[in-house]
C-alpha cells in the first residue's frame, strides 16, 4: 500500500472509533492544545458539525479518491448534509482561487504564478457547518457529539478551547475521564441486534422504553408497581414491547436488562427480592443500573451481579420526564466499559450525551448526586428569591424576567418559575427524588468528610415541602415550603 502524504489543509476522510469515516479538512490545533502521545496523528475539522478531533494517520484517507466509496457506504442524511457542505467550500474555494489567479495575472504577468498553499480558513465556518444546511444540524435534538479525553493536566491545557470548541481526542493512553457520544453521528441509530429488557417504567423509564422501540430495538418490559403493571405495559405491548412476568424472567429472556427505579431500597429488592434479577443472571447476561442511589448500594449490586457470572455497569441519568420523552438524557456510566459500547445504540435512543467515568463501580452514582445535588440546591434557591420578591412587593414575573436575561438564564430557570407562577406542579422530576438526592449527597459528603452546609439547607426546605403533602409534585413545589 503507497504511503499517503497529508498536510494541513488537505480535505480527509476521517475515521474515529465506532463511527463511520467522516469528512474533514486537516487544521492546525490550537497552539495550547497538547498532541496526543504515540503514533502520528492530524487535528482534523469534521464538516456538517463543530466537531474536531486528533485522528491518527491510519485512519485517514484523502477525500476525492475515496469520496465515491464513502458515498455508497454512507446513507444517513447528516452523513449527507455534510458530504454537500464539502462541495459548498469546495465552489467557495474555486472561486477564492479563480479571483487570487485573475489578480495574480494582472500584477504578475510574465512571471510564473507560485504554487497556492493550502491552508486553513479558521474563520470560514459556514463552509465547516453545511451552509444552509446547518440551521437542520443544530436543529436535531439527536445530534450532539464530541468525546472528551481529559489527562492529566486538562485544566490549563483544555480550558482555553473548550470555551469554543467541542474536542474530540482518541485515547492517548492517560486518560482518566472520558466522555463518548450517544447519537449516532450520521443521524440515525442501528439498533443492537440484542435483546433488551427494561425494569420500572416511571416518569423517567417509560420515556426510555418509547425512544428504544421507536428507534427499532427489541425490548422485554416489566414495572414493579403491582397496580399499574398492566396500564402500562400495555401501552408498550401495543409499540411492539414483549412482556416479562417477573424481573428474573426478563433477565433471563434478555442479553442486556436495564432497571430504572426510584430508590436505594426499591434497587436492592429488584435484584435480591423474590423472582428478583439475581435469579434469572447467567454468565454473560449485562445488567445496566439507572436508578440514582448512592454508591454503596452501586457497589452491592455489582458485587453480586458478578459473582454470578453477569457484566454490570451503572449507568443513571441526568434529566426530567420531558428530556425523557425526547430523548434527551444525559447518561453518566461506569463499571464494565464492554457493557457500555455493547449499549451504545440504546444509549443514542434515550439521550443525546453519554459519559463513561474510568475507575471503580459507584463512581457514576457520586457524580449523578452531586449533580442532582446542585440542582436541587438551585431549585430551592430560586424559590426563595421568587417568594421573597413577592413578600418586599416586587413582580414575580419581573424578577423572571430579569433573571433570563442574564448570565443564569436557561430552559431549566424560565419553566420551572413559569410552572411556579402558574401554580402548575404536575411532575416533571418528583419532589420527593430530588430530597433523597440531597440526602444520598449529604451523607457521601460526611462519609468523606467534606462539609456541604448548601445542601443540607436546601434539604430542610425540601423536607418541609414534604411535610406539606408535595412529594409526588414537581421538585418545583418546594416554592410552596416558603409560602406556608
Amino acid at each position: 500500500m503507497a504511503t499517503v502524504h497529508l498536510r494541513i489543509g488537505d480535505l480527509v476522510w476521517g475515521k474515529l472509533g465506532r463511527y463511520p469515516p467522516w469528512p474533514g479538512k486537516i487544521v492546525s490545533p490550537p497552539k495550547d492544545l497538547k498532541k496526543p502521545r504515540g503514533k502520528k496523528c492530524f487535528f482534523v475539522k469534521f464538516f456538517g458539525t463543530e466537531d474536531h478531533a486528533w485522528i491518527k494517520v491510519e485512519q485517514l484517507k484523502p477525500y476525492h479518491p475515496h469520496k465515491e466509496e464513502m458515498i455508497k457506504i454512507n446513507k444517513g442524511k447528516r452523513f449527507q448534509q455534510a458530504v454537500d457542505a464539502v462541495e459548498e467550500y469546495l465552489k467557495k474555494a474555486k472561486g477564492k482561487d479563480q479571483t487570487h489567479s485573475d489578480d495574480k495575472s494582472k500584477s504578475d504577468k510574465g512571471r510564473k504564478a507560485a504554487k497556492p498553499m493550502k491552508i486553513i480558513e479558521e474563520d470560514d465556518e459556514d463552509a465547516f457547518k453545511g451552509g444552509s444546511s446547518d440551521k437542520q444540524v443544530k436543529d436535531d435534538p439527536h445530534f450532539h457529539h464530541f468525546l472528551l479525553s481529559q489527562s492529566e493536566k486538562p485544566a490549563s491545557s483544555m480550558e482555553p478551547i473548550t470555551k469554543r470548541l467541542k474536542i474530540i481526542e482518541e485515547d492517548t493512553g492517560s486518560t482518566s475521564i472520558q466522555a463518548a457520544d450517544s447519537t449516532a453521528i450520521n443521524g440515525s441509530i442501528t439498533p443492537t441486534d440484542k435483546r433488551i429488557g427494561f425494569l420500572g417504567l416511571g416518569l423517567m423509564g417509560s420515556g426510555v422504553v418509547s425512544n428504544l422501540l421507536k428507534m427499532g430495538h427489541v425490548v422485554t418490559v416489566w414495572n414493579r408497581t403491582a397496580e399499574k403493571v398492566q396500564s402500562k405495559c400495555d401501552l408498550f405491548i401495543q409499540e411492539g414491547a414483549r412482556l416479562g412476568r417477573t424481573p428474573a424472567e426478563v433477565v433471563s429472556m434478555c442479553d442486556i436488562t436495564f432497571s430504572c427505579v426510584s430508590d436505594p431500597k426499591a434497587a436492592r429488592d429488584l435484584v435480591l427480592g423474590p423472582s428478583g434479577v439475581l435469579q434469572g443472571i447467567r454468565p454473560g447476561k449485562c445488567y445496566v443500573e439507572m436508578s440514582t442511589v448512592d454508591p454503596e448500594t452501586t457497589i452491592e449490586l455489582a458485587q453480586v451481579i458478578t459473582s454470578r457470572g453477569g457484566r454490570f455497569l451503572e449507568a443513571p441519568v441526568s434529566g426530567s420526564q420531558q428530556l425523557s420523552n425526547d430523548g434527551m438524557l444525559v447518561i453518566v456510566a461506569a463499571g464494565d466499559r464492554s457493557v457500555y459500547e455493547d449499549c451504545s445504540s440504546c444509549f443514542q435512543a434515550m439521550g443525546k450525551t453519554s459519559f463513561f467515568i474510568a475507575g471503580e463501580a459507584g463512581n457514576a452514582a457520586r457524580m449523578m448526586l452531586i449533580l442532582n445535588m446542585v440542582q436541587g440546591s438551585f431549585m430551592a434557591t430560586i424559590a426563595e428569591g421568587l417568594t421573597l420578591a413577592q413578600a418586599t412587593g416586587q413582580s414575580q414575573q419581573t424578577f423572571l424576567d430579569i433573571l433570563c436575561q442574564g448570565q443564569m438564564a436557561s430552559t431549566f430557570v424560565d419553566q420551572k418559575c413559569q410552572n411556579i407562577l402558574q401554580g402548575n406542579f404536575k411532575p416533571d422530576y418528583y419532589l420527593k427524588h430530588i430530597q433523597k438526592d440531597l440526602r444520598l449527597a449529604i451523607s457521601m459528603g460526611d462519609s468523606v468528610n467534606h462539609p456541604t452546609p448548601m445542601a443540607a439547607a436546601a434539604n430542610e426546605v425540601y423536607k418541609r415541602a414534604k411535610a406539606l403533602d408535595q412529594s409526588d409534585n414537581d421538585m418545583s413545589a418546594v416554592y410552596r415550603a416558603y409560602i406556608h
